[in-house]
């Protein structure tokens, strides 16, 4: 036998990708193998040591000993290099030198060096490590069933100590044929995009779907096309200008339904309050505390919002309680200078030992300030779930927050809750999810290549609150109204559950006459009448005019253009007058069908040096104060699928820095802009006071955030 351990190198254009199935004795290596070869029609290399200890057992020369290992490892790599020679693109190995490496020293408690050596310097795209969840099967070579466990981890252990790459394959045979079948249709493709086994690895652990970052390269590559704005949406021109006697209608329908209803409230809350308390994290970080004052220092940076904050800091809710512990730190803190005790009062309320506000989030800050309690705005939006989701006194609120704050928002709901119900009459069901992982992006370089950290690692960034379009998808309900978690009032909570209701009105009034119209398309009980009547609601209810192609069309082709038109998910959303705030508002958009639509659209969507379009969001009237009432289902009273109704080309790519490196990422389109473009949309103004966002900690100094 040729005694050779070097392993016949890569080589040619498309050099074949080898799969090592790696595992314990009687846990199905031969049986995937075979599969797969056979399913990619190509060759597999057998296990060497199976003949050959046969053949010693059958001639009389006894069992396998010490003596036995190098001559496997040389006949298992002889097996393996003639494979490569006359593989089809992949090459599947039933076993390895790392195999025969694990026994030799499980059995032996030794490793040739020239065995041990050859075993670490094999290399292989990707190894299966079979697991030990089918049956052990006796073939007069194998020991014995007991210790699997022990062995299966041995195996395990010397795939992380060699650092070699692997993925467990369990189940019975046609399941793990399955499993593999996908994991090596997707490391083809990541090879194809440039990546290594060890960038595949990372990305099939975060779970992020391989056909997802090929599109966000694509986007990287070819930019992202910007809003093309015709309009602002104006009042009695996208916008539904109601009466008061209107809002008090559509709140009377909603309430006569109620009963009917499944309702709930979708409240993204997985934020940091980081932004809320950047200008004094700044002050801390710039502040020369032995040169100059306070007030130098707002001169020096023009720091007006350090004024307003110092100005009113005895009526921020938090005040009493960072005043306590600054007296208890301090023992001497009342004879210290205004300029000491504004300094200190800042840094405890930042510091990681004592109140870290920036780093916890936003939903669980104190906001307000009540005779008996302080109050944040999950508590507020506890209150604001049992006033106008309700029903059946049942009332159902979700949050999506960050899996390590979940705890947090549970240890306040848990002291509130009771009370609310009590007073509400009302059960008030509290849920729970995380931002999946899945929807995260992989940045990338001023090249567009994958950016790595000093590690040489993938860098992975949440892909923005357009993700939690996954997390209201699997939301079962009638009605859901979603509302951020920053925007709480204080003050005028029934008359914000009045405008929610009536929003919520809106919504349902269209929601019977839409279904009305679909079963009627869909059993074909429609004339001609009735479709123009239906052409007429479009228009005037939805915003939606069809062209003079329409009435082309033959009667079953302007059947499906209307039920493709009608059978969608809806979202009625409050507006309120722009008075500044930064954020989306209401325009008309041109699609790239060339179509007229409602959209919410962020200023980053924008061309800013197009002065044609720079002058239409000058004009805006309105913006969006994220009050959305939204209808998931449809009138089979199923659930829509939400990511059918997504526009991919609405994302956004930022611009970022990690470790002093400039890195771009792509976010996902926004939850309420792209991930809701294909969405029937009304837009309804609503009163100023409805919208109370708490953008800044100064916010709280606001008359929403102060009581009366």
């Amino acid at each position: 036998m040729e005694e050779n351990l070097e392993q016949l190198a890569k080589s040619g254009a498309s050099p074949i990708i080898k799969i090592a199935i790696f595992g314990p004795e009687s846990t199905g290596k031969t049986t995937l193998a075979t599969q797969l070869a056979e399913y990619y029609k190509t060759v597999w290399v057998p296990e060497f040591a199976r003949d050959y200890l046969q053949e010693k057992l059958d001639s009389g020369r006894g069992i396998c000993d010490i003596d036995d290992m190098l001559p496997i490892a040389y006949g298992q790599t002889k097996l393996e290099n003639e494979s490569a020679l006359i593989a089809n693109k992949y090459l599947f190995c039933d076993t390895n030198l790392l195999v025969t490496k694990v026994f030799s020293e499980l059995y032996y408690n030794f490793c040739d060096s020239l065995l041990d050596k050859a075993a670490r310097a094999h290399q292989y795209d990707l190894f299966f490590l079979t697991d030990i969840d089918v049956p052990w099967e006796d073939d007069g070579l194998r020991d014995s069933p007991e210790g699997r466990e022990s062995v299966f981890e041995v195996f395990k252990q010397s795939l992380i100590d060699n650092k070699k790459p692997f993925i467990t394959i369990s189940g019975d045979k046609e399941t793990r044929l399955k499993k593999a079948v996908a994991i090596i249709e997707d490391l083809t493709m990541a090879f194809q995009m440039g990546f290594t086994s060890l960038d595949f690895l990372q990305i099939y652990e975060h779970g992020v779907p391989l056909e997802n970052i090929k599109t966000q390269f694509d986007i990287f590559k070819k930019g992202i096309q910007k809003s093309v704005l015709v309009n602002p949406a104006t009042l009695n021109n996208g916008i539904l200008k109601l009466s008061d006697a209107d809002f008090e209608q559509k709140a009377n329908y909603f309430d006569a339904n109620i009963s009917k209803l499944k309702l709930k409230k979708f409240v993204p809350a997985s934020g940091a309050a980081t932004r809320m308390f950047k200008f004094l994290s700044a002050f801390l970080n710039e502040f020369d505390f032995e040169n100059e004052s306070i007030n130098a220092y707002i001169n020096r940076k023009k720091d007006t919002e350090l004024a307003l904050f110092i100005i009113g800091m005895d009526k921020f809710p938090f005040f009493e309680a960072v005043d306590k512990k600054l007296k208890e730190i301090y023992p001497d803190f009342n004879t210290l200078g205004r300029d000491y005790k504004n300094y200190y009062f800042i840094k405890t309320l930042l510091s990681p030992e004592y109140f870290d506000f920036a780093n916890k989030p936003k939903g669980i800050l104190p906001f307000h300030k009540y005779a008996t309690h302080i109050a944040p705005p999950i508590q507020e939006h506890l209150y604001e779930c049992a006033f106008y989701a309700t029903s059946n006194n049942q009332s159902n609120l979700h949050l999506t927050v960050s899996e390590n704050h979940q705890a947090q928002f549970e240890e306040i709901i848990e002291n509130v809750k009771g009370e609310i119900e009590s007073k509400s009459n009302s059960t008030i069901a509290v849920s729970y999810s995380y931002q999946k992982k899945e929807t995260d992006t992989v940045a990338v370089d001023n090249e567009n290549k994958p950016f790595r950290n000093e590690k040489g690692m993938l860098v992975f960034r949440p892909g923005g609150h357009g993700a939690l379009i996954e997390n209201l998808n699997a939301i079962d309900a009638d009605v859901v109204f979603i509302k951020n978690i920053d925007n709480v009032s204080q003050n005028n909570i029934k008359q914000i559950s009045f405008y929610k209701k009536a929003l919520a009105g809106v919504l349902i009034e269209l929601q019977h006459q839409i279904f009305e119209y679909l079963k009627a398309l869909e059993n074909h009980e429609i004339s001609s009448e009735k479709i123009s009547e239906i052409l007429v609601f479009l228009k005037k209810q939805l915003n939606i005019e069809l062209n003079d192609d329409f009435h082309k069309f033959k009667l079953k082709n302007q059947i499906r253009k209307l039920k493709e038109m009608l059978d969608k998910p809806i979202r009625v959303c409050g507006m309120v007058k722009n008075e500044g705030e930064p954020g989306g508002g209401p325009f008309w958009v041109r699609g790239m069908d060339g179509e007229l639509t409602l959209q919410i659209v962020e200023t980053s969507q924008i061309d800013l040096n197009n002065a044609a379009q720079l002058k239409i969001l000058g004009n805006a009237t309105h913006f969006n104060p994220v009050d959305l009432v939204c209808g998931l289902k449809n009138y089979q009273n199923q659930k829509f699928d939400l990511k059918e109704f997504v526009d991919p080309n609405s994302g956004f790519i930022v611009h970022k820095n990690s470790g002093g490196m400039d890195l771009k990422a792509y976010e996902l389109p926004g939850l309420w802009n792209g991930a809701m473009a294909n969405w029937l949309t009304v837009f309804v103004e609503v009163p100023l006071f409805t919208f109370s966002p708490v953008k800044t900690v100064n916010d709280l100094l606001k008359p929403a955030h102060q009581p009366i």
